[in-house]
């Protein structure tokens, strides 16, 4: 396993958001989690990046090579987009290194652009970029997709499955998205009441038909276990 976490609690104040919560993610599995607002989604991802150091109670084994990407991109406007991508690294050949990831995820030729002249998406894959570009063994997404209109969403879905493929990294995306999560993932959570209360195997090839019959079903059973369909009888 990459990812094995055992009752995991976080609390803010009297408000338990994470209660003894368990959770593990095969090398390079593509989970999903799905969940309510406020259900604890982000701080459970913020706790394996490392920002949230305020757990109680768990065993937590990760990688040490771990990189995320958040809905915004989170870039520095006052440096070039190549040396936002190594921000940070201390290897050699940073530009040429940042270069070559750029061109992965299709900017080839923007390294010396500014942030501010890029789109929503181009920034987005910048953001991506920066992450994959240190090789993580965990790749952590935080509803990436969630600002951008609905063509540049299906471009990005594309490009992160196909990084995903080449790479192998084991992933957790956080979305809203059932559709994107059945898309993407090979393996689909809901998070509820600060536990992982749903795990549903997606086992259908790629590229997947939102009219597969077998897509269909996962999506209404994915819904009724979110609250927004009756479960059926």
């Amino acid at each position: 396993m990459t990812v094995r976490i055992t009752g995991l609690t976080r609390r803010f104040d009297d408000r338990t958001v994470l209660d003894r919560l368990d959770l593990t993610i095969g090398e390079g599995e593509f989970v999903a989690l799905l969940g309510r607002s406020g259900s604890g989604k982000s701080t459970l991802l913020r706790v394996l990046a490392g920002l949230d150091s305020g757990t109680e109670s768990a065993e937590l084994t990760l990688p040490a090579e771990v990189a995320a990407a958040f809905q915004e991109p989170r870039l520095l406007p006052w440096q070039r987009v190549w040396r936002n991508v190594v921000l940070g690294l201390d290897v050699p050949d940073r530009k040429q290194l940042a270069e070559r990831a750029l061109a992965e995820v299709g900017l080839a030729g923007h390294a010396r652009a500014w942030p501010l002249t890029l789109s929503g998406g181009e920034a987005q894959r910048v953001s991506l970029a920066r992450a994959l570009v240190r090789e993580p063994k965990l790749l952590l997404l935080d509803e990436p997709f969630g600002a951008l209109d609905a063509l540049t969403r299906v471009a990005m879905h594309d490009l992160v499955a196909g990084l995903w493929t080449r790479h192998r990294p084991s992933v957790l995306l956080v979305t809203h998205d059932v559709d994107e999560a059945i898309k993407l993932a090979d393996r689909v959570l809901v998070l509820s009441a600060g536990r992982i209360t749903h795990s549903a195997v997606v086992d259908v090839g790629r590229p997947r038909a939102a009219d597969d019959h077998r897509v269909a079903g996962l999506r209404t059973e994915l819904l009724a276990e979110l609250g927004a369909l009756e479960p059926a009888h």
